[in-house]
């Protein structure tokens, strides 16, 4: 039951209360009236999504484009994975069963259209037997006796139906569309023709398919881990077949459990390079179960198994006779980072980048070593699985038999020092740092920095940075914030160490 209008109403009713003449929409006191002992729960609609969620990713298991059709209904798009189960008809049939298994009262039709299966599956008479299959090209036979509430209209062009004699959808139907378009709306003749096979409109399916996969269907649930691995490595090797095929290499995988109570469980790994050895990816795949422990738990075992590869990228091979001390230390480093991500997952394993920024605090930051697969960021060649440990391109590299414009290490936040300097711009001559006052014997500078003017708060204010040596030949970077006036004297700061 739910508040409606001021009252309480019944949102849904099982079997036995339809039997009994109750109807959703019906007030609890009219319910209560016709049923004394009647028994009413609070409606929880957001439970109910979430088990219509559940619902669609078990069905998963039978075709990858799965679509939500809320608040009650999933529409499966079952083109070229019929065959998988026998058929159509089998395939309808084991859909029913699953459905049953789970202990959930389905209806299912299978037709041409997913407006068509729809409106058919909400209306099966008995003599269907709670589904339904309609033969290629007969659509609009099987749905022309449906009334027209099959369309899921407004209660408004219901009525207005209602009142001009339109019961049935083939009343509808035989009538041109531009006559009750433009009384009852477009939208009864657009649903029409998507209900009618006239008009095909694809579904959006819960997970963007993926561009390269492979799949097990098993008679027994399977439920010992050393099968489980040696189908993961079955799957892992129809897949880098296939990507060998199209001249391409994976990013990023997944492999997806499907439980035989209706449960997945998903097993994703990524790479820094593009990847197509089987043995490789069975071992990212291997250390990533391990990570996860009891969360693999095959329950009542698994029915079905699928290996997905999620981001494709093009593989180029090269001669490794002629790059093998490199192309070995890269494989090297590749294989070590791909195997710590697998490991302790991709937010744990980090490399240094840069922004395209003057400003020293942000020119640097760290990100995950494995980051073109989930961000787009990256490409790679090679024939191994590696992430790649190439700086940007806007890393500012130091000009040779120059010395570094940067140092290798900064104060987060800078260290404030007392500094001797002549007015306004020279740089220091002697300066104080951590209680010992040092003497100045080079200085290069200012360098000034100034804020970013296209940020609406910008972070730091303008800064004038000093290369300096000191008499015992180490190499400090110091700036003075602020500039030299009547009201304010600025502030002498030592941001880096040089090495």
């Amino acid at each position: 039951m739910a508040k409606a209008g001021g009252a309480l109403k019944l949102a849904a009713a099982d079997g036995r209360a339809l039997k009994l003449g109750l109807q959703p929409g019906m007030s609890l006191a009219d319910a209560r009236a016709r049923v004394p002992g009647l028994i009413a729960l609070p409606a929880a609609p957001e439970a109910d999504a979430a088990l219509l969620a559940r619902i669609a990713e078990a069905c998963e298991r039978f075709t990858p484009l799965v679509a939500l059709d809320a608040p009650d209904g999933v529409t499966l798009d079952i083109t070229g994975c019929a065959h998988l189960f026998g058929g159509e008809a089998a395939m309808l049939a084991a859909v029913s069963a699953f459905m049953r298994r789970l202990r959930v009262n389905a209806r299912a039709a299978l037709c041409s259209t997913p407006d068509a299966a729809r409106a058919l599956a909400r209306h099966l008479t008995r003599q269907d037997k709670r589904m339904r299959l309609v033969a290629p090209g007969g659509d609009e036979a099987a749905l022309r006796p449906l009334p027209v509430t099959a369309l899921g209209l407004d209660r408004d062009a219901l009525h207005g139906l209602s009142r001009a004699g339109l019961v049935t959808l083939g009343d509808l139907a035989d009538r041109p569309s531009l006559i009750f378009s433009s009384r009852f709306g477009a939208d009864v003749a657009r649903k029409l023709d998507r209900a009618l096979g006239r008009e095909d409109m694809r579904i959006t399916p819960l997970r963007p398919p993926a561009p390269c996969m492979a799949e097990r269907h098993f008679a027994e649930p399977m439920l010992q881990q050393e099968a489980v691995s040696a189908t993961l490595l079955s799957l892992a090797r129809d897949v880098c077949s296939l990507l060998e095929r199209q001249s391409a290499g994976g990013r990023a995988f997944e492999a997806a459990l499907f439980l035989a109570e209706g449960g997945v469980r998903r097993i994703r790994v990524e790479t820094g390079r593009p990847l197509r050895d089987a043995a490789a990816l069975m071992r990212l795949f291997e250390r990533r179960i391990e990570q996860m422990g009891e969360v693999l738990d095959p329950g009542f075992g698994f029915d079905a198994a699928r290996m997905s590869v999620l981001v494709l990228e093009p593989f180029e091979t090269r001669q490794d006779a002629l790059f093998s001390v490199q192309a070995a230390e890269e494989a090297d480093v590749a294989a070590l980072i791909d195997r710590l991500t697998a490991r302790f997952g991709r937010e744990r394993v980090l490399r240094f980048a840069a922004r395209d920024t003057h400003d020293p605090d942000r020119e640097a930051f760290a990100r995950p070593a494995i980051s073109g697969a989930c961000s787009g960021a990256g490409s790679g060649s090679g024939s191994g699985s590696s992430a790649s440990s190439a700086p940007p391109s806007f890393w500012r590299m130091p000009c040779p038999h120059e010395p570094p414009v940067r140092p290798v290490h900064l104060f987060n936040p800078p260290q404030r020092v007392e500094v001797i300097a002549e007015l306004p711009d020279a740089p220091p001559a002697r300066f104080r740092w951590r209680r010992v006052w040092r003497a100045v014997a080079l200085a290069e500078g200012p360098e000034r920095i100034a804020p970013e003017w296209w940020l609406e708060e910008p972070a730091t204010e303008t800064r004038d940075y000093y290369r300096v040596e000191d008499m015992q030949g180490c190499r400090y970077w110091i700036f003075r914030r602020g500039f030299y006036n009547a009201d304010a004297m600025p502030g002498w700061f030592l941001h880096g160490l040089f090495a």
